[in-house]
């Protein structure tokens, strides 16, 4: 990867990152806009553009393996040496987000640094499981991991000041919304030798990871469902009982994104399909107003009935 040194100002940085996020999403741009802490909201844009980048880099089929392992190793000595007040001789536009990010960062052990630590390991992981069978330990793993980042992510970056409490529901819609994602990307992964399924598994059943029309994997995507609807279902218990009205907007639009999957994996009765198409755009912003003005109410009435 060319690296430039580059001389760029905050400004900057923030204009690249806000172009690169509306770009690539729509709804995470106005979701950003309207629900982040306002004063976090340019730290917000850049967070996820530097991860969309090496997330890209990462999955970028005409690089070698040594050419990711060199990038991966560039950018996890970059964390390091931000997070100690450094910065190195050679930058790239992408990486002075991620320097401009940390640079804010003044608390110890903060959200944006669970965020940021936690998300990376999720990007590092995936780039070392392509062709490997994976076993149910690691799966769970890559479940609370991911989980947490994305949590973390939310509450640090919408009402920083509010202290979340400590809870064993804390992640567990995150990880439902994991475990929706690995079944939505299922046989698109296996295309490109990503397998989501754990060896325990295909060892126990005698099956190959591609033999979803079988009714034993389709046994298990139904089980892989129950699981993520669990967790959202108590994962929501957690979300319900905060008090910042923002966090719990963009907790639920969140879930919706992957509860939409579930239900049409549910209505083709277990057998995963090649592709999801992305969802129209006036029923999920129909369904994404009404949970927003649902919760709302709700918030309002538990807070007017506690006074």
């Amino acid at each position: 990867m060319e690296i430039k040194t580059v001389n760029s100002n905050k400004y900057n940085s923030q204009e690249l990152a806000s172009s690169i996020v509306k770009n690539s999403s729509k709804h995470t741009y106005y979701t950003i806009s309207l629900l982040v802490d306002k004063n976090l909201v340019n730290s917000c844009f850049m967070a996820y553009a530097y991860f969309r980048w090496v997330d890209d880099v990462v999955d970028d089929s005409n690089k070698t393996p040594s050419e990711i392992i060199t990038f991966i190793t560039r950018q996890r000595k970059l964390i390091d040496l931000f997070y100690n007040g450094g910065k190195p001789d050679t930058i790239s536009e992408k990486e002075m987000m991620l320097f401009h990010i940390i640079n804010e960062d003044k608390e110890e052990d903060s959200f944006l640094q669970s965020y940021i630590r936690n998300f990376f390991a999720i990007i590092e992981f995936d780039s070392t499981r392509r062709n490997k069978i994976i076993s149910e330990e690691k799966f769970a793993w890559y479940s609370q991991t991911l989980g947490k980042a994305v949590t973390d992510c939310i509450f640090y970056f919408i009402g920083n000041d509010y202290n979340y409490p400590e809870s064993k529901r804390r992640y567990l819609a995150a990880e439902g919304a994991h475990i929706t994602h690995m079944l939505r990307d299922y046989i698109d992964d296996i295309n490109n030798n990503y397998f989501n399924i754990a060896k325990e598994f295909l060892d126990k059943y005698n099956i190959k990871p591609d033999s979803v029309d079988t009714q034993v994997f389709q046994q298990w995507v139904k089980d892989r469902v129950i699981l993520a609807r669990f967790y959202f279902k108590e994962g929501k218990k957690y979300i319900n009982r905060l008090r910042c009205l923002r966090t719990k907007i963009a907790a639920h639009w969140y879930c919706i994104r992957f509860e939409v999957i579930l239900d049409k994996i549910e209505k083709d009765r277990f057998l995963l399909r090649r592709k999801y198409s992305a969802h129209k755009k006036p029923p999920i912003l129909f369904k994404m107003a009404w949970t927003a003005f649902k919760v709302s109410i709700k918030h309002l009435s538990v807070n007017v009935n506690n006074h």
